[in-house]
């Protein structure tokens, strides 16, 4: 089997010490494998995408591995780490404009990046002309869309859609293996996020990119993943191909997200559209047993004392319930 391109192992994240915002996640991504994390807003998807990287507050505490080619993140040297960077991994930030300064021109941002790695796309010595540098800004900017006189713009003078495709093209810059995309279609028009998304998918056909997609929604990494991992109060309850999870959900908490969607053309669904009671719980208050529990429709007393860990529902497709695998039967905790 090809080794893993990213790796997360018993992954636990703790802001101040009292707040456990990722709590024991494992996921693996494969060369070319595009996986979907979806959940509600501070269930921990951020944190994770910024745990790869090492871009997490001094606040935050992390133990368990984050592997990039079997190498751990957290045990490299400063100068390995910015050597990995936008080489090995790079990520597409939500909400380009607070992403890009906005006092440089985006084309001298992203010819940064470039700048910083020579030998990633340098000559056999490592070296790269200032020609080479704007050559491959430009060609950058026409591969996402813009005009290559646009590389003399600066944030403001660009709409929504043209600074996320600057960011695209800034994690591109150095032909990264995997690709983290954080919410890149946040506050973009319909049209414009269907452009953003066909993008980043031509491209990681093109060049193989292992893509981890973050997004609170399902139906958009169902049209762009084949996996799909669903986070609630810092754990995935499901992990399966993608059109198993939206479409035959075994966490009540993942049905309850693909039933948020309304059906187009069911005017049922559109008067009366299914929405989840409540909302998550503080990751520093979780209550007792399953978090979801005080939300689910379905819960049981097995319910209020055991956290399931992630069972076989079937072949590639895991949930966290006492509902799958005989967990409330069991007693397991």
């Amino acid at each position: 089997m090809t080794a893993p391109v990213l790796e997360l192992r018993d992954l636990h994240v703790t802001y101040g010490g009292t707040v456990p915002a990722v709590r024991g996640v494992n996921l693996a991504i494969g060369p070319g494998e595009t996986v979907g994390l979806a959940g509600e807003s501070g269930c921990g998807k951020s944190t994770i995408a910024a745990a790869v990287l090492r871009l997490l507050p001094r606040s935050a505490q992390v133990t368990g591995e984050v592997l990039l080619a079997g190498e751990d993140v957290y045990a490299m040297k400063p100068g390995r780490l910015r050597a990995v960077r936008w080489t090995s991994a790079a990520i597409v930030f939500q909400g380009a404009l607070h992403s890009l300064n906005p006092v440089r021109r985006v084309g001298d941002q992203v010819a940064e990046a470039i700048e910083l790695h020579p030998d990633r796309l340098g000559n056999q010595q490592g070296k790269l002309t200032p020609r080479d540098v704007r050559r491959r800004v430009a060609g950058l900017f026409e591969a996402v869309g813009l005009p290559a006189a646009r590389v003399r713009a600066y944030p403001h003078q660009l709409s929504g859609g043209q600074r996320q495709r600057v960011l695209i093209a800034l994690a591109l810059a150095c032909d990264p293996v995997l690709l983290i995309a954080d919410e890149p279609t946040t506050a973009l028009d319909v049209m414009v996020q269907a452009q953003v998304l066909e993008l980043l998918a031509e491209f990681q056909r093109e060049r193989g990119l292992a893509l981890l997609f973050i997004t609170h929604d399902l139906s958009v990494l169902t049209t762009t993943c084949e996996r799909l991992a669903v986070m609630y109060a810092g754990r995935i309850v499901e992990d399966g191909p993608g059109h198993d999870v939206f479409g035959a959900a075994g966490h009540p908490y993942s049905a309850a997200l693909a039933r948020a969607f309304p059906t187009i053309g069911d005017r049922s669904s559109r008067m009366a559209p299914a929405g989840l009671p409540g909302d998550p719980p503080h990751p520093g208050d979780l209550p007792p047993g399953c978090p979801f529990h005080p939300r689910c429709a379905v819960s049981v007393d097995a319910c209020t004392t055991l956290d399931v860990g992630l069972r076989q529902a079937a072949p590639g497709h895991t949930v966290a319930c006492v509902h799958v695998g005989g967990a409330a039967e069991s007693g397991v905790s």
